[in-house]
């Protein structure tokens, strides 16, 4: 994958370095919000100036989407939805997809977990029903609509490329000495590690020994075969969550969503919570001891 071996993955000292290893242009899948997002990583592409990422949602985009995009690290989208859930419309997703500044390829849910598996597979290509009928067809050129070659009578299938990643980035409650993670019941995180050429993962805690050891653990395990690097980033995912250590600081995106309706409050929110690096997560760490 990398010119290491197979089962070999990187300890990285930091989500900076994480960062450095993801190029500009990349196709960069990202979780929805509720699935472990590598915010600290988020943020050192922020502020390493990253440019021109192509964002592929599984199946969704949410703040960390909105971030990059009003930051100008965004070039394109593929995604079902932007949203910052209770929170509203992503203020700077909807002013760069409306003044054109962002490629928008619309997909759904299942659209994109279907070409992600057919990645997995290792086909070029795989099937599915639910999308016929909607003008969704119509403007994606490389969706095709083909007859069943298995049924004599009228059947047509809808069949979707391949989606092959150029980098799987996500967050996790745990990395053990092996460099296994642990994703729990968040299976849409294995699913783009296994479709991506690159994954990265920061970590809450490291674990000694390896968790494919362990029959309790193990069912919610990524093996190391398909992670590339993992760095360590206590409270990593803030402010999204990561479950049984720290919820959504929802009033924290309240604050976002309203700053960043203009180009000014997004500026200041970068200011105070990007670019002055973990002050405010220090912060937000003492306030929950």
């Amino acid at each position: 994958m990398n010119g290491l071996p197979a089962n070999e993955t990187r300890f990285l000292a930091g989500a900076g370095e994480i960062a450095a290893q993801i190029p500009d242009g990349a196709v960069l899948a990202l979780p929805p919000d509720y699935s472990l997002v590598a915010m600290e990583v988020v943020r050192a592409l922020i502020r390493k100036k990253s440019r021109n990422l192509k964002l592929l949602g599984v199946p969704v985009l949410g703040f960390c989407a909105d971030l990059l995009i009003g930051a100008g690290c965004v070039a394109e989208v593929e995604t079902s939805a932007v949203s910052l859930g209770e929170a509203g419309l992503a203020p700077r997703f909807t002013a760069a997809a409306e003044s054109g500044e962002l490629k928008v390829m619309d997909a759904t849910c299942p659209a994109v977990h279907t070409g992600l598996q057919a990645a997995e597979k290792g086909v070029p290509f795989m099937p599915l029903r639910g999308v016929l009928g909607s003008d969704l067809v119509e403007q994606r050129s490389d969706w095709k609509v083909l007859q069943n070659p298995f049924s004599p009578a009228q059947d047509p299938v809808l069949l979707l490329p391949a989606i092959f990643p150029d980098v799987a980035l996500f967050h996790a409650r745990w990395a053990d000495r092996a460099g296994n993670v642990w994703i729990g019941r968040r299976k849409e995180l294995a699913t783009i590690a296994h479709a991506a050429q690159r994954c990265y993962v920061t970590y809450e805690e490291l674990r000694e020994g390896d968790m494919l050891e362990d029959e309790l653990l193990a069912p919610g395990v990524l093996s190391s075969v398909y992670v590339t690097a993992v760095a360590q980033a206590e409270r990593g995912a803030w402010p999204l969550g990561v479950a049984d250590l720290y919820t959504i600081d929802d009033a924290h995106i309240a604050h976002y969503a309203k700053e960043a309706k203009t180009r000014e409050g997004f500026q200041r929110y970068l200011d105070e919570h990007v670019y002055q690096g973990r002050t405010a997560r220090v912060r937000d760490r003492a306030a929950h001891r």
